[in-house]
């Protein structure tokens, strides 16, 4: 199972994370902060538990991009 989380509160809103797993996230309009798609929010993180290995690459790519490194990826 691959486990994708965002600190979203600590976003400052650069897009990496949307240009390189469009399919994950997207950029909200009334803030202007990452979104993670279909997550569930606890304490300030936002995760999102998949089956699907296809996405463990852009979402390590995001990852790695984020300036700030407020995305974590994990294989369980």
């Amino acid at each position: 199972m691959v486990v994708i989380t965002l600190q979203r509160n600590k976003c400052i809103g650069c897009n990496y994370c949307v240009e390189l797993a469009p399919n994950l996230f997207q950029m909200s309009k009334k803030d202007g902060k990452s979104v993670l798609l279909n997550t569930k929010e606890k304490k300030g993180f936002y995760t999102l538990k998949s089956n699907d290995f296809n996405i463990l690459e852009a979402s390590e790519n995001a990852s790695k991009a984020c300036p700030v490194n407020i995305i974590s990826v994990k294989i369980n």
